[in-house]
């Protein structure tokens, strides 16, 4: 509005014009959209779209829900093999093991726990890993136990064992 133009209401036609292109871009489309959906066939066919996207969306769970039963079923059948595995080697009677693991695996019974450099120094080895590879061999077939102890790793006779 201009400083030397005099207030007009809206019915003397200082807004009329926005409100109209406002009216025309916004709302008529809006209203034609509404008389549409009064109408029984739109209804019909937006509800057979509805009805077709979910035919489709349970096909697709279906499909999923199938697949991840067979990979579970796989897995099951993976675990029991690898638990049928296990039990068979804990119920062998005796692992037999060379001369120098049973005097180690007697000199950790003896002592309760024992570390690599123990192991080292008792049985003469140059270097700790050597003593330290046995021990983990032990451990690994499940005759020994280990634990962290600070820096240290001792291990002791399994409980299987004692």
């Amino acid at each position: 509005m201009k400083k030397d133009e005099a207030y007009k209401s809206v019915g003397e036609g200082s807004g009329r014009q926005p409100i109209e292109e406002i009216r025309n871009e916004i709302v008529a489309p809006l209203e034609r959209d509404i008389e549409k959906l009064r109408d029984p066939i739109v209804l019909a066919a937006l509800m057979h779209t509805a009805a077709t996207e979910k035919e489709n969306t349970n096909r697709l769970l279906k499909t999923l829900i199938e697949k991840l039963d067979q990979k579970f079923s796989e897995i099951e059948a993976r675990l029991s093999a690898l638990e049928a595995g296990g039990l068979q080697a804990a119920q062998q009677d005796e692992i037999l093991l060379p001369e120098v693991d049973e005097q180690i695996l007697a000199f950790v019974k003896e002592r309760r726990f024992a570390s690599a450099e123990e192991v080292r120094r008792r049985f003469g080895y140059k270097g700790k890993n050597a003593a330290s590879a046995r021990l983990n061999r032990m451990f690994e077939l499940g005759l020994l136990e280990k634990r962290q102890v600070g820096r240290a790793v001792l291990y002791s006779a399994a409980k299987t064992m004692r």
